[in-house]
């Protein structure tokens, strides 16, 4: 069985909240979807992007592309496509959808964000098409994601301590981190590593 049938094979029914995101339960207030998109490899990158610096929640923040949910939009998936189309130039068409998660709360925004999970052949650039939206495109492969010296736990001041990943100069922590650290261990990618390995988040990333 490949990384993405054990992935789809999880997405068939709803997977289990980690319980470190169990305070995250949706309010019901408003809605909105990401899009985690694979490139289809044995080794796959993911698409990430730096939200623009301008925004005004989550400014700077590495994040997976999407956003609100539109009136007009069919479902999660519709929504995760036409976002990351509208951001990054991504063809909808050209992307397998794998299934959904069950959506989180952020409470920064007060937004339900449902993560759809996505495959694609790759080879095409993506690139800024919305810059009052993002600033950059990233591709991190799921080897470099999942290496024991890239995984942190990230600490806000606030208190919140969750999965994170150190990449270089990026940092990516918050829903993305809790949502990167979900899908991996759905595919079956998860390796351990050392939860007690705690770093601050540093403030360029953490601008709510």
């Amino acid at each position: 069985m490949s990384a993405f049938d054990r992935l789809r094979e999880s997405l068939t029914v709803e997977p289990e909240v980690p319980e470190i995101a169990i305070d995250r339960t949706p309010r019901g207030e408003r809605s909105a979807a990401v899009l985690a998109l694979f490139t289809e490899e044995d080794d796959p990158y993911l698409t990430f992007i730096t939200r623009a610096a301008t925004l005004r929640r989550h400014a700077g923040q590495i994040a997976l592309p999407g956003g609100a949910v539109d009136d007009t939009d069919v479902d999660r998936p519709h929504t995760a496509l036409r976002e990351a189309n509208e951001e990054i130039g991504l063809d909808p068409s050209q992307v397998t959808v794998l299934g959904q998660l069950p959506a989180l709360w952020v409470p920064a925004s007060r937004y339900d964000v449902t993560t759809v999970i996505g495959s694609w052949p790759g080879g095409e650039e993506l690139s800024v098409m919305d810059p009052a939206e993002v600033d950059e495109v990233h591709h991190y492969r799921v080897s470099e994601l999942t290496a024991p010296e890239t995984r942190i736990m990230g600490r806000h001041p606030s208190g919140f301590h969750g999965p994170s990943f150190l990449l270089g100069e990026h940092f990516i922590w918050g829903l993305t981190g809790h949502l990167v650290d979900w899908v991996l261990d759905l595919a079956g990618w998860g390796r351990e590593w050392d939860h007690n390995r705690i770093l601050d988040v540093p403030e360029r990333f953490m601008r709510d």
